[in-house]
C-alpha cells in the first residue's frame, strides 16, 4: 500500500505520523485489512528515524486502529466505520457554484434491470455485434496501431470523419467534407460546443416544448437565455419563435418526446425564419436511423442554402449507449471555432475508439447491424401499436410516428390521471417507463402522456409488460 504522509520537519514527527495515519483510517482512505508499510521502509521513504515510525505504530495498535500479526506485519483494524462514499462527514466548505448549476438535475444512470423495460433512449445491447466490435477495438490497441503517443487532432480521426461524410451524403443528403465534421463525445458535447461558439452571455436560444432537456442546461451554463417554443403535429411552431432568438434546437426527424416528424412545409418555414433573423439552427437528427413506414424526409441541412444549419448525431442510440461518440457538421465559417472549442474542452475523443468505429462503418458492419436490429425493433413497435389501438385505447391516444426507438401517446383524459402515482404503481409491477412532459421546458399548457421505448425490452416480454400497465391504469378507473 502506498501511504501518503506529509512531514513538517519543524514539528513533532511522530505526532504528525500518528495523526495522519489515524485520520486515514477514520476517513476510510485506509481500509480494514490493508497492510501498512513496513516501519523500516516507511522511515527510509520519509527520511525519519525507524524508532519514530515504530512509536507511532505502537500507539495506533494500543488505541485499536492497527493490529500486528506475527511474521506478517501491521494491518488496519476492522472498526466498522461507514464507507467513505456514504457522505455527510465533510463540511460543505465556503465555495459555491455560479448560479444555475444547482438547478441541473443529474440522470439516474438507467441503473438496474426492470422486468419490463420501456425506458427511452436505450438500444438492445444483445443485438449488437460484440465480436466484430471487439476485433476492431483490439486491432487498434496493438502497439503498432497506437502511433507515437501524441494527442490527436481535436476534429477527430481522419478516417472516421471521411466515413461519416460519405455516409451522411448517401443516407441523409448532407453535403459535407472531412473538414466540416468534428467528432465529439456524444451529441451532448456537440450541443455544448455549439453554445460555446455561438452564444454570447445574455443571448437568446430556443428549444422545443416539450423537448430534450440537455440543450437548456448546456446553453444556460454559458450565460444564454433559453426560450421554449411549442410543438404541434407538424413539429416546431415557427410562428411562435421570438425574434430575439439567435440559435434554435430542433429534432425534426423524430421529435423528442412526441415522435412527430417536422413537415416539409415547416422545415422550409424554419429555414426562411433563420435567414430573416440572422439565426442558426441545430438539427439533432435524433433516431433517424430506424424508420418503419415511410422514406425519410430530407434533412434540414440538405435544404439549407445559407449555411445556417449545424447537423449533429450520435452512435449511442444505434450501437451502444456507453460508446459516447457523436459528431457535428459545421458550416465552413465555424470550422476553426468549433475545433478550438473541442480542443479546450477535452482536446479529443478517444482515438482507438474512433479508429475502430471508422472500420465498423467502412466494412459495412453498421449497416448490417441496423438491418438486423430494425427487424426486431419493428416487431416490438407493432405490438405496442396494437395495444394502444386495443386494450390501452380507453386511456391513451397514439401519436403517429414513423421512426425511432420509442412511441408516445397522450392521455385521453389527463385530468383523471395522477401520472406520478401511475408510474410508481407501474414500477412496483416491474414496468419501467417515462411520462412526459418531464423536462425544464414544460409549460403550464403542456399535455401529459407516456413514452414507450422498445429498444431495451425483449420482444417476448412486450405483451406482458403492456398487460401489467393496463392493470395499473384500470386501478384508477
Amino acid at each position: 500500500m502506498e501511504l501518503h504522509v506529509w512531514i513538517d520537519r519543524d514539528a513533532n514527527l511522530g505526532e504528525q505520523l500518528y495523526r495522519q495515519v489515524r485520520a486515514g483510517i477514520l476517513e476510510t482512505r485506509l481500509r480494514a485489512g490493508e497492510a501498512m508499510p513496513p516501519s523500516r521502509q516507511l522511515a527510509v521513504r520519509l527520511g525519519i528515524s525507524r524508532n519514530t515510525v515504530t512509536a507511532a505504530y505502537d500507539r495506533l495498535v494500543a488505541e485499536g486502529y492497527l493490529t500486528t500479526r506475527a511474521g506478517a506485519g501491521t494491518f488496519v483494524n476492522n472498526l466498522s466505520l461507514p464507507d467513505a462514499g456514504s457522505g455527510g462527514e465533510r463540511p460543505a466548505g465556503p465555495l459555491r457554484p455560479r448560479s444555475g448549476w444547482d438547478e441541473v438535475g443529474l440522470p439516474d444512470g438507467l441503473t438496474g434491470t426492470p422486468a419490463f423495460d420501456f425506458r427511452v433512449g436505450v438500444p438492445d445491447v444483445h443485438l449488437f455485434p460484440h465480436m466484430t466490435w471487439r476485433r476492431l477495438v483490439a486491432d487498434q490497441l496493438r502497439g503498432g496501431a497506437m502511433g507515437n503517443g501524441m494527442p490527436a487532432d481535436p476534429a477527430g480521426h481522419l478516417g472516421l470523419r471521411a466515413a461519416l461524410a460519405r455516409r451522411l451524403r448517401l443516407f441523409r443528403g448532407v453535403t459535407a467534407g472531412c473538414d466540416d465534421v468534428v467528432v465529439t463525445s456524444g451529441a451532448q458535447q456537440a450541443i455544448d460546443l455549439i453554445g460555446r461558439v455561438l452564444l454570447e452571455p445574455g443571448a437568446c436560444a430556443a428549444v422545443e416544448e416539450p423537448g430534450y432537456w440537455s440543450p437548456v442546461y448546456a446553453w444556460r451554463s454559458v450565460g444564454a437565455r433559453v426560450a421554449t417554443v411549442p410543438v404541434d403535429g407538424e413539429g416546431l411552431v415557427v410562428d411562435a419563435l421570438p425574434p430575439a432568438v439567435r440559435l434554435v434546437y430542433v429534432t425534426p426527424s423524430h421529435q423528442f418526446p412526441t415522435g412527430v416528424a417536422m413537415s416539409l412545409r415547416r422545415r422550409m418555414d424554419l429555414l426562411a425564419w433563420a435567414r430573416r433573423n440572422g439565426a442558426a439552427i441545430v438539427e439533432d437528427d435524433y433516431d433517424s436511423e430506424f424508420r418503419y413506414t415511410t422514406q425519410p424526409l430530407e434533412s434540414l441541412h440538405s435544404l439549407d442554402r445559407d449555411g445556417r444549419v449545424l447537423y449533429i448525431g450520435t452512435f449511442s442510440k444505434v450501437m451502444l449507449p456507453t460508446l459516447r461518440i457523436g459528431f457535428v457538421v459545421v458550416p465552413p465559417g465555424l470550422r476553426h471555432a468549433v475545433q478550438a472549442a473541442k480542443f479546450v474542452t477535452d482536446w479529443h475523443t478517444s482515438l482507438p475508439t474512433q479508429a475502430a468505429l471508422a472500420g465498423f462503418l467502412d466494412e459495412g458492419a453498421l449497416d448490417r447491424h441496423l438491418k438486423r436490429a430494425g427487424r426486431e425493433y419493428r416487431k416490438r413497435r407493432d405490438r405496442i401499436t396494437a395495444s394502444l389501438a386495443g386494450p390501452l385505447s380507453p386511456w391513451l391516444s397514439l401519436i403517429p410516428s414513423a421512426a425511432g426507438l420509442h412511441l408516445s401517446a397522450f392521455f385521453r383524459h389527463p385530468d383523471r390521471i395522477d401520472v406520478g402515482r401511475l408510474l410508481a404503481r407501474a414500477d412496483t409491477a416491474g414496468v419501467a417507463l417515462w411520462g412526459f412532459p418531464w423536462t425544464p421546458t414544460t409549460g403550464p399548457g403542456s399535455r401529459p402522456g407516456l413514452m414507450f421505448g422498445f429498444g431495451a425490452i425483449a420482444t417476448d416480454r412486450v405483451d406482458e409488460g403492456l398487460r401489467r400497465l393496463h392493470r395499473c391504469l384500470a386501478a384508477d378507473a
